[in-house]
């Protein structure tokens, strides 16, 4: 098996793939990572990856600059049912539309929007930046992704914009941060992260062993 972490010019890469090899390696699963821009290596994968740092906009229009990629994506994914996960602004690209700055069309696949971060309490920043405590929702708690994973557990989050979710079985997971906070979507065959499973330790170890493991 391979997992197949896309490049397209947006996210730190290696520390992504590194996490992914630690995450087979403790979890005795013989599967390769291949970070990668190329069609035949996405097309031959079992599982996709899809990582993001920076702006909506510049994260979509970096993944249509890959020809083909987004047409593959939805073939695989979509139509394939294969395993994906979408981590930080690449989940926020699983939305319909992202809204920094201006409206962009996301993948489509959660009926979702992404907007600011809007704390009630005036004293936290911008960036949303460190460990947050995950509280499950419902259909988080029974998910396989997030087998070994409970509420008050830690992960790691960088960002500005979050995914405002308009159909709740979507979401499996929110944080707290003066607002609720959407952490982890999901349907079908494919789970997104705001946070960044490579830095969370722990959480995020247990997350992508799970997810190298799934066969939904």
């Amino acid at each position: 098996m391979t997992v197949a972490i896309i490049d397209y010019g947006s996210g730190n890469l290696r520390s992504c793939a590194k996490a992914f090899e630690r995450a087979a390696r403790e979890n005795n699963l013989a599967i390769d990572v291949v970070v990668t821009d190329d069609l035949h290596h996405v097309r031959d994968a079992s599982h996709i990856v899809l990582p993001g740092v920076g702006a909506f906009a510049d994260c979509r229009a970096g993944l249509d600059a890959v020809g083909g990629m987004v047409e593959l994506l939805h073939e695989q994914v979509i139509e394939g049912g294969k395993p994906f996960m979408g981590i930080c602004v690449g989940m926020q690209l699983m939305a319909k539309v992202g809204r920094e700055f201006a409206n962009t069309d996301g993948l489509g696949w959660i009926d979702g929007e992404v907007v600011a971060i809007e704390p009630d309490d005036p004293a936290l920043k911008i960036p949303h930046m460190g460990w947050n405590e995950l509280r499950l929702d419902d259909a988080g708690a029974d998910h396989p992704v997030l087998k070994g994973i409970s509420s008050g557990d830690h992960a790691y989050f960088v960002h500005s914009f979050h995914m405002r979710i308009a159909t709740p079985s979507q979401r499996l997971a929110s944080v707290d941060y003066g607002s609720e906070i959407t952490a982890i979507v999901g349907r079908d065959n494919m789970i997104g992260t705001q946070f960044h499973p490579e830095k969370s330790q722990k959480t995020g170890l247990t997350l992508i062993g799970n997810f190298l493991g799934w066969k939904p």
